[in-house]
């Protein structure tokens, strides 16, 4: 059985032209545009399949979906998959935890780590490995930062004590004779 493909407007065409030839868009797009393009300029499934080096049944399955729906038939639709291994309600409570400062939380340290998060949430109940919450942490556009810094106020308001004096780091030097 031959498909063909149906009746396309000017508007549509000119879409399919500029998609065909995009550079900026996803290549599965582009490629599925050029099917339809293809098969507007006459060319059969199993030619458009030979000249793309495609499957005549991924051919004719494109061309199937832009004759029922159009332009948006290009898109691919969305995939089933593997379910969320965390609710929604554990990621909010890494990053809230993540958000909030140890001291508040009456915790003997100023600033979080990783592993120090991962330790706090697994007193709470929340068994997360530690690349999980990078990643979750990642998805939220949080990073971590050295509230440490050469400028400004120190995480520890008794570092200075803690410190003590500071000492020159080199030798005077003996004037020259």
């Amino acid at each position: 059985m031959t498909i063909c493909v149906r009746s396309v407007s000017n508007e549509e065409q000119d879409s399919l032209l500029q998609l065909a030839r995009s550079r900026t868009r996803g290549a599965g797009l582009v490629r599925r545009a050029q099917i339809v393009v293809h098969a507007l300029e006459g060319l059969s499934a199993p030619q458009i399949a030979t000249k793309m080096e495609l499957c005549g049944h991924t051919v004719r399955f494109w061309l199937k979906r832009f004759n029922e729906r159009g332009l948006q038939g290009l898109q691919e639709d969305m995939r089933s998959g593997r379910p969320p291994t965390y609710s929604a309600q554990e990621r909010s409570t890494v990053i809230r935890f993540a958000l909030s400062r140890p001291t508040e939380l009456d915790l003997p340290f100023a600033c979080w780590t990783l592993d120090r998060l991962v330790a706090y949430l697994s007193e709470q109940g929340i068994g997360m490995r530690r690349s999980r919450i990078s990643e979750i942490l990642l998805d939220e556009g949080l990073k971590w930062r050295h509230e440490e810094t050469w400028f400004g106020e120190r995480v520890d308001p008794d570092f200075a004590k803690k410190r003590g004096r500071s000492r020159p780091s080199t030798r005077r030097h003996r004037p020259a004779a």
